[in-house]
């Protein structure tokens, strides 16, 4: 299984602030049928997202799938709109109840020429339990993290696509402000790397 950077596909929002990361690892099977069906795996695995802490080699956050309103929602597959609760270590912002919140902006599915091809594109947002329009995450909802899976031939590649990443310092909350200045600005220094890195190889890792 190899890791390194790459570039981003054309459905990932573009960089315009703040930072960027790009995260790639992959796995090379041995013919296409066997690809395709390891692609499949590893389709389950990307949205099974109350699943992405036990897919992570190295767990740093839990995330729990809630419709759009904040209930969980008992289905395996995300759909545009519902929100993701995330608890990560330390104080949470209170505009999240002490969860970081993001909503489902895109989901994205092809077949193309024999290539599969599928993809999440996650946003910060408001609390959806609260009456307060605050984004309840460290980022602002200028950031979005996309994860990509994709096979060519035998090979079945997964990514992650962080952009616009800038700390959320204009909430009502001094103590939120505080919170997202020193988290988010430790995600930029690479803390959250780890996270993003370890869960895309977990995506195609052998079971």
């Amino acid at each position: 299984m190899a890791d390194h950077k790459t570039s981003a596909p054309a459905d990932t929002p573009p960089q315009h602030t703040g930072k960027q990361v790009d995260v790639e690892s992959s796995i090379s099977l041995p013919d296409e049928r066997r690809a395709a069906d390891f692609f499949g795996l590893a389709r389950r695995r990307l949205f099974d997202i109350n699943h992405w802490h036990e897919v992570a080699e190295v767990p740093i956050a839990t995330f729990v799938l809630t419709d759009a309103h904040g209930g969980e929602a008992i289905k395996s597959m995300p759909s545009k709109g519902d929100k993701v609760r995330i608890d990560i270590p330390g104080p949470g912002p209170t505009a999240g109840d002490g969860y970081d919140w993001v909503v489902v902006e895109d989901i994205v599915e092809q077949d193309a020429g024999g290539a599969d091809y599928c993809a999440i594109t996650l946003r910060p947002t408001a609390n959806p339990l609260k009456p307060n329009d605050d984004t309840a995450h460290f980022f602002d909802d200028a950031a979005s993290s996309t994860l990509v899976l994709e096979r060519k031939g035998k090979e079945v590649i997964a990514r992650y696509h962080g952009r616009n990443e800038v700390a959320n310092t204009d909430t009502e909350s001094t103590v939120d402000n505080v919170r997202n200045t020193l988290v988010g600005g430790g995600a930029k220094l690479g803390l959250s790397y780890p996270q993003w890195k370890s869960l895309v190889s977990g995506l195609v890792k052998e079971p």
